[in-house]
């Protein structure tokens, strides 16, 4: 029955499931990243009010963007970046995602998130 669902599945639903997989997957676990080292660093301008949570939203939807549009048409630049796998009209919402975690280079970035954002956990308990 999934299969016959995601046949069935429509153009723009298949590009938008695309986009959002690329944004909460790829996009999100980097700048939300980059924005916790700019606070270990010491780095006040993103920090406070709404700052980084329009920093990390605006960040993040602009590198899904560039890497969505520019990925299929120069695939050797944007290897780490776009992932044919999420497009793929054929695959159920879970299907694109176990498809992605097989990859070498998504468990490498998995493996790299976790354990940076480990050690950055530790050393913001650590200072306070």
């Amino acid at each position: 029955m999934a299969v016959t669902a995601a046949a069935r599945k429509s153009r723009p639903r298949n590009a938008l499931e695309g986009f959002a997989l690329t944004a909460i997957l790829q996009s999100f676990p980097t700048f939300a990243t980059a924005a916790l080292l700019l606070k270990l660093c010491g780095n006040h301008d993103l920090v406070g009010d709404p700052g980084v949570a329009i920093f990390v939203a605006f960040a993040t939807l602009v590198h899904a963007i560039v890497a969505v549009t520019l990925g299929p048409s120069v695939p050797a630049l944007f290897k780490t970046l776009y992932e044919p796998a999420f497009f793929d009209g054929s695959l159920s919402l879970s299907d694109k995602i176990t498809e992605w975690r097989t990859h070498p280079i998504a468990s490498l970035q998995l493996v790299a998130i976790v354990l940076l954002l480990s050690v950055m956990a530790v050393v913001t308990a650590s200072v306070g």
